[in-house]
């Protein structure tokens, strides 16, 4: 199968698109393509064309190394072209909450520079995007986004009160996945593709009584230690590997 045809997994709101004619193709028709990254050096006539059409749409335009690209691309071939197609990173909150593909919410997180690392893998996983309700002042907020290498450019992050959260995400239709130590299956013992909203507690306390009453599922990331929980981004890493690997789109799609 060629490069940039490659079929996305089913409920995915974020795309990447490969190859210098599709990436034209798709500005050309006006997607709503977001980001774009070319082989740094001397571009091809279709690279520079590409690079031409960014200019006159406006879409953010990276030079970046063959090395990144093999890096950043989703197949196993070098590619000259990439770019993100998607919701734009500043989508409103209820945009994202009604759009295709995975959201999490991290709530009660006490430390900016886990909820950065969070933010971020969420972010590789392909998620549609992430909510934050977490008392971070403007400095913690900044913090979080640098230690996340500032995926808000990539996709949406937003910092909301998670009952609200909560109530949009059930009016869109989404189910509630919480993930918290009393859960009663495994990540891989559940459906975790669709239309879902992953709820992820702080570091101290997880997730509010009140708040895990209302997921529709609450899944346990077994555990054999003897410290009492995993680091949030690992718990994060641990249940989006296991939606990927439910979606098709582990590392036999590279």
């Amino acid at each position: 199968m060629s490069r940039g045809s490659d079929p996305q997994p089913a409920g995915t709101a974020r795309s990447q698109l490969a190859g210098a004619k599709v990436v034209a193709d798709a500005l050309r028709a006006g997607r709503p393509v977001r980001r774009v990254f070319v082989r740094e050096g001397e571009p091809s006539r279709a690279a520079a064309e590409v690079a031409a059409l960014c200019a006159e749409r406006g879409v953010p335009l990276r030079r970046a190394s063959a090395r990144e690209l093999l890096r950043l691309s989703a197949h196993a071939e070098p590619q000259e072209v990439l770019a993100l197609e998607g919701l734009a990173p500043d989508a409103p909150l209820g945009e994202l909450l009604t759009s295709p593909g995975a959201v999490w919410l991290l709530t009660g997180v006490a430390y900016p520079g886990n909820a950065g690392f969070a933010i971020r893998t969420a972010e590789v996983s392909g998620a549609a995007g992430i909510v934050l309700d977490a008392s971070f002042d403007r400095d913690g907020r900044r913090q979080a986004l640098r230690k996340s290498m500032r995926a808000d450019r990539l996709f949406p992050v937003h910092f909301a009160p998670a009952d609200a959260v909560f109530d949009a995400a059930l009016a869109g239709g989404r189910r509630l996945v919480g993930i918290e130590d009393g859960g009663s299956a495994a990540p891989w013992d559940v459906d975790l593709t669709g239309h879902v909203l992953f709820v992820v507690g702080g570091e101290a306390d997880g997730i509010a009584p009140a708040l895990l009453a209302r997921c529709t599922t609450v899944v346990r990331i077994p555990m054999q230690g003897f410290i009492p929980s995993y680091n949030l981004q690992a718990a994060v890493a641990i249940v989006a590997g296991e939606r990927l690997r439910q979606t098709g789109a582990g590392p036999e799609a590279r």
